[in-house]
């Protein structure tokens, strides 16, 4: 896609669009669906390619497709695709947290049970930022096994607090990183 301000590409996404597709074609004709079928495709970054004298003979790709009858242009629908897809993640997201709750027979409930999943939320989604690019895409309930439900044991000593982690544990680097940032010396003004 290229950048309107510079006409560099941004990725290599590929998008296509068969215009007149038919869903369903197998079921009779009043249960037959025509619209949009639009595909992105982008290089699978898990799979590099081969730099050097020979590259790669098939990339591997992954594919997007969606089923659409909005009347945008292609990039467009593909674009606001894909920002919804994301607002459907943050759903599925919140349901499996603190609005798994709701709805509640009191509306005094349902108040308290929003306010404290918003504010777990923001947290939650500042300490993955914080922590490394994996969990900054992470669920909450991932970043909520990895850096907050911590196998540690406190030991108080000369009055200070130790926090014991455990051997190998894998996100042990993670977890330091988080806390460092939160607690190191201020930036100099």
């Amino acid at each position: 896609m290229p950048d309107p301000a510079t006409g560099e590409l941004i990725s290599d996404a590929e998008v296509a669009e068969i215009p007149q597709y038919t869903a369903f074609a197998s079921r009779k004709k009043s249960e037959r669906v025509t619209a949009r079928l639009i595909v992105r495709r982008v290089r699978d970054l898990a799979k590099p390619a081969v730099m050097g004298e020979q590259s790669e003979l098939f990339p591997v790709w992954r594919y997007h497709p969606f089923f659409t009858d909005q009347p945008a242009a292609t990039l467009q629908a593909e674009r606001e695709h894909r920002h919804h897809a994301v607002v459907e993640q943050v759903i599925a997201d919140t349901k499996a947290g603190a609005l798994a709750h709701l709805p509640s027979g009191h509306f005094h409930a349902n108040a308290a049970w929003l306010t404290l999943w918003a504010m777990t939320y923001n947290l939650l989604r500042a300490a993955g930022a914080l922590t490394s690019p994996f969990h900054t895409k992470a669920t909450t309930a991932t970043i909520r096994t990895h850096l907050v439900q911590v196998p540690a044991r406190i030991a108080r000593s000369a009055r200070r607090i130790t926090l014991h982690l455990p051997h190998n544990w894998p996100w042990q680097h993670a977890w330091t990183h988080l806390f460092d940032t939160v607690h190191g010396p201020p930036a100099p003004a």
